[in-house]
């Protein structure tokens, strides 16, 4: 299973000038990568554009889809929308979208449109804060099972999960640092989960990558310790920084 690194630039560049200079710069620096999937998720007006450049070495993905495919949705974009501009990959529930009113419901209805589009979804869960009752661990079931409720058994191997504890995103104020062993209690917590719904071999075939502020400085941890890939934001923004968690995935067993 290949190591899957993905970046989120959020709402970042500001200008499509800025967009492809940064695409082309990671891809300079990720030209000996092998062995491992990079992926680029920028804002809307960029994706097409960035996938005109005809990079090998990143796919461009979306940070967001609506679930229906056409009609009288003022600012949505559809996931056939995206498959026609080039998109291959798109975030779904990322916890600044659950933070705006996104619930699990409507997760649920963009993942199956985005399945339907053949398109590949990277699905957020996560906690917003960690206590010692447990009690995040219970909130993580509820966004498994609300989000994946009704998806044929056969599709779940085409979805990444991708853990996002938001107590620990850049963007949090009261931001705590994450640890590999949280990851990696949530990593087993999650495939025993999946494992519930679907099946051992169904659970073991899903991609479960760490989201909660992935840099070149943790990525070797976390990916040592069993994390199919990273989601990165800020690092993202920065060529270098985000090439190198590329080149440490490229280079683990």
């Amino acid at each position: 299973m290949k190591k899957l690194i993905v970046g989120n630039w959020k709402m970042n560049p500001q200008s499509g000038k800025e967009a492809e200079i940064l695409f082309k710069n990671i891809g300079t620096a990720i030209k000996e990568v092998k062995n491992t999937e990079v992926v680029v998720c920028p804002p809307f007006p960029f994706i097409a554009n960035l996938k005109k450049l005809k990079n090998k070495k990143i796919a461009v993905g979306a940070q967001d889809v609506f679930y229906e495919e056409k009609g009288a949705y003022t600012g949505e974009v559809s996931a056939s929308m995206l498959r026609n501009i080039g998109a291959s990959y798109v975030i779904i529930g990322h916890s600044e979208r659950r933070a705006l009113g996104e619930t699990n419901e409507i997760i649920n209805k963009k993942l199956n449109s985005v399945l339907k589009a053949k398109l590949t979804p990277i699905l957020c869960v996560g906690e917003s804060n960690r206590t010692n009752d447990g009690a995040y661990l219970k909130i993580v079931k509820e966004q498994l099972s609300g989000c994946l409720d009704g998806i044929a058994k056969n599709q779940i191997k085409n979805i990444v999960i991708a853990y996002e504890p938001v107590w620990a995103l850049s963007s949090t104020i009261t931001r705590q640092d994450a640890t590999p062993h949280d990851f990696e209690e949530m990593k087993i917590y999650i495939r025993k989960i999946l494992t519930d719904m679907f099946s051992p071999i169904t659970a073991s075939s899903v991609r479960i990558l760490y989201g909660g502020s992935a840099n070149k400085d943790n990525a070797q941890s976390y990916l040592q310790i069993g994390a199919d890939g990273l989601l990165a934001g800020k690092a993202s923004l920065d060529a270098k920084n985000f090439a190198s968690i590329a080149v440490i995935a490229s280079s683990m067993k």
